[in-house]
């Protein structure tokens, strides 16, 4: 008996070795092709710009190599200050996307989860309106939007506590339909908004942003999504073990010595301001929290220390690539970059239901 148990443990200790090389090779992998795709989607455009040319050309800022440039100065300033800008914030707010649509399914418990569930991108969204629709200014400044956005991001969230914690539970039903509530009443909000306005050209921006822009993306919007992903990345690979205790359910993470409530509580609120602030600087993009988790569990399992990075690196590949796609596509017009992920995730997602069926 006890030669066996040796056994059965030597094989498992040899599945978790392999599992683990396996995720940090693909992890690996990502990180190589998602800077190879950054440099490349920086210089496609009207103007192409060569891969290296910007490589260079982001050495020659960040570090002062080289120090003598050979590329124009119009080269320097359209991939500089308006495509890199551009490249990482879809980068950042894919990844954004991505963890907090991995973390939604898991503190649900329903893999039709993503971030527009909570409610908060409706919150967000109607915020944009409000300011894009009634500001003092019919020239929206970026602070000013992202602002608005945040604020009822927040709101939303405020709601979504206090519905689903009647008599002091927080249970993956109340979350679920406290979510759509909201997000159908935020909706509605945003409907009438735009029904009462009485501005076209504010009524046409506020459906631009409703589907996802990253045109206004700029070097002080990256700063702020830096910070933002990777505290919202840092909170939640450390909750990881919890997470997946949860993940086995209730009574599994209590047997543990979790409290799945609090787990939750944490869990939600990370969510939440992860997602207002992406929703702010680059407007409601669906899919992306929906579809992306799905990937990466079908690549690395359902461990989230692992999940929550592969994660992170799919949701940021898929963004930026999308974006290409609704920049270049349709060139001199641009498609809101929603259109382009529902394009794209809705097979996708098709695909995955036939297969968890079939197997």
């Amino acid at each position: 008996m006890t030669a066996t148990l040796e056994v059965e443990q030597i094989v498992d200790d040899l599945d978790h070795a392999r599992h683990r090389t396996r995720a940090v090779l693909l992890i690996g992998g990502l990180l190589i092709a998602l800077a190879v795709t950054v440099l490349v989607a920086a210089g496609l455009g009207p103007v192409a710009v060569p891969p290296g040319t910007v490589a260079r050309i982001i050495g020659h800022h960040t570090f002062g190599r080289p120090v003598t440039p050979d590329w124009t100065t119009a080269q320097d300033s359209i991939v500089w200050l308006v495509r890199v800008p551009r490249v990482l914030l879809g980068a950042l707010v894919g990844a954004a996307l991505a963890i907090t649509g991995a973390v939604l399914q898991t503190i649900v418990r329903n893999v039709l989860a993503d971030p527009h569930i909570l409610g908060v991108t409706s919150g967000a969204s109607t915020g944009a309106a409000v300011y894009l629709l009634f500001g003092v200014s019919a020239a929206a400044t970026s602070a000013a939007l992202a602002a608005s956005a945040f604020i009822g991001a927040l709101i939303a969230t405020v709601l979504l506590f206090a519905i689903s914690r009647i008599n002091g539970q927080l249970t993956s039903l109340r979350l679920l339909l406290g979510g759509v509530t909201i997000g159908y009443i935020f909706s509605a909000a945003t409907s009438f908004l735009i029904f009462a306005s009485d501005r076209p050209e504010g009524a046409r921006t506020v459906l631009f942003w409703l589907l996802g822009s990253l045109a206004p993306a700029a070097w002080s919007s990256v700063a702020t999504t830096v910070a933002v992903v990777a505290g919202a990345l840092l909170a939640v690979l450390l909750m990881a073990p919890r997470l997946d205790a949860l993940a086995a359910g209730d009574d599994t993470a209590r047997t543990l010595g979790f409290a799945p409530n609090r787990i939750r509580l944490w869990a939600l609120l990370i969510v939440a301001l992860a997602v207002g602030a992406v929703v702010a600087v680059a407007g409601a993009i669906g899919f992306v929290g929906l579809i992306v988790p799905h990937v990466a569990r079908l690549c690395v399992g359902g461990t989230h220390r692992h999940l929550l990075v592969v994660s992170a690196l799919l949701g940021a590949l898929f963004l930026v690539l999308a974006d290409v796609g609704a920049r270049t596509v349709f060139a001199p017009r641009e498609l809101p970059i929603g259109i382009v992920t529902a394009a794209v995730g809705a097979p996708l997602l098709l695909l995955l239901i036939r297969r968890s069926r079939a197997s």
